[in-house]
């Protein structure tokens, strides 16, 4: 067993970084730093396990063994506890410059035992423009003993820049069936579910996790592939769209408000609220509420994010049915990703055309991109429907 063993479908990937993490550990075992490339790339469609593959390379680089997976190094690496790994990741829509250059100020600090500092960005592609121009300035010339593991879905979501300084690690969508077995003998889920979950999930493991052990993630998708026949009316096209931006919304809440609650009594009690003393209340206000604001600005972009992210999965749930009608249309001979739900994708192949299909395509596309464009999602969500509606 190794740390790369959990990276499903990812042979190459898993070669190009064992080999690295040896020769790494070579150098370090013969007193160099250099030869090791400390900057990295790590792309793949969504569910490719970007992050787990960063990670489990992270792992390699830390544990004297190579990532044995077995060793306390391995363990604190995969739980997130190594005093020399760093895990970044953009709670909000976006990372901002103070915070990369707060990053690489740690970056800069020595490793604690003797091999490498590790930093890994997730969702690197959120940095913001002077952010993406600081953090080149880190990768540019890095300490000897750093490494930056960057994470983004495809390599043009980065600067040129960036990109071309970094060596880069391609992840691919894994097979239905290597999800489905994952799922089966890692998660005890019978196989006909599993196999259903890794299908629908369209090789996105944790989508295809949640799928098979979680009832309410397979209704919220049932709601989402019922959109198309339920679009009978201008009137029906309005409702759909409040529905699903309310649902992404209720979702929002539901993950962040615990959160939210635990980090403001926190910030409040660092600030003194609650103690005694003469002064104390006064000083809280002078010296807590502008930590207080900033705090509630960084929770209200959180809560967008996780907004956006959850109207964006079902907007591509709705891609992956029309892809399928078109799929029909053609007599294309691929896997259906909704294949539980044929009845209703041949209906709609047998009343519409491939043109018209295309269209629909098109209009979720542009709802997507309009989100990502801070454009108002009730407003964005109904144009998309009325055009759901109105391509025949």
């Amino acid at each position: 067993m190794t740390v790369f063993d959990d990276l499903v479908g990812q042979d190459q990937a898993i070669s190009v970084l064992s080999r690295a993490a040896a020769a790494a550990g070579e150098a370090v075992r013969g007193g160099r730093g250099t030869g090791m490339t400390h900057a990295w790339l790590f792309t793949g469609p969504p569910g490719s396990g970007r992050e787990e593959a960063a990670r489990a390379f992270a792992a390699a680089l830390l544990c004297s063994d190579g990532g044995c997976g077995h060793c306390d190094q391995c363990h604190q690496v995969l739980i997130g506890s190594h005093p020399d790994l760093e895990s970044v990741r953009p709670e909000g829509l976006s990372y901002s410059v103070k915070q990369t250059r707060e990053l690489i100020l740690r970056a800069a600090g020595a490793p604690t035992q003797g091999r490498w500092r590790v930093i890994l960005f997730e969702d690197a592609d959120r940095a913001t423009e002077s952010a993406a121009n600081a953090l080149l300035k880190a990768i540019e010339e890095p300490p000897p003993r750093t490494v930056w593991l960057l994470c983004a879905p495809a390599p043009d979501d980065l600067m040129i820049t960036i990109r071309s300084r970094c060596r880069q690690v391609t992840l691919t969508t894994p097979s239905t069936e290597a999800v489905a077995h994952v799922l089966a003998t890692r998660d005890s889920v019978p196989w006909e579910t599993a196999t259903f979950a890794a299908r629908a999930a369209q090789g996105h493991i944790s989508r295809a996790r949640s799928l098979a052990l979680d009832e309410g993630t397979r209704h919220r998708r049932e709601a989402v592939l019922g959109i198309p026949r339920s679009l009978t009316g201008v009137g029906e096209c309005v409702s759909a769209a409040e529905r699903l931006v309310k649902t992404a919304e209720e979702e929002a809440a539901a993950a962040t408000a615990a959160l939210n609650e635990n980090e403001t009594t926190e910030l409040r009690r660092i600030y003194g609220e609650g103690s005694t003393g003469k002064g104390l209340n006064r000083g809280l206000v002078r010296g807590g509420a502008g930590a207080l604001k900033e705090l509630e600005d960084r929770q209200k972009s959180r809560a967008t994010r996780i907004k956006r992210d959850s109207l964006d999965a079902a907007l591509l749930e709705l891609v992956s049915f029309y892809r399928d009608v078109l799929a029909m249309q053609f007599g294309a001979g691929v896997e259906l990703a909704n294949d539980d739900i044929r009845f209703d994708l041949d209906q709609l192949a047998r009343s519409s055309t491939p043109e018209e299909t295309l269209r629909r395509i098109d209009a979720i596309m542009r709802c997507r991109e309009r989100l990502g464009a801070n454009v108002n999602p009730q407003m964005a969500v109904e144009a998309m429907m009325l055009s759901l509606r109105g391509a025949a």
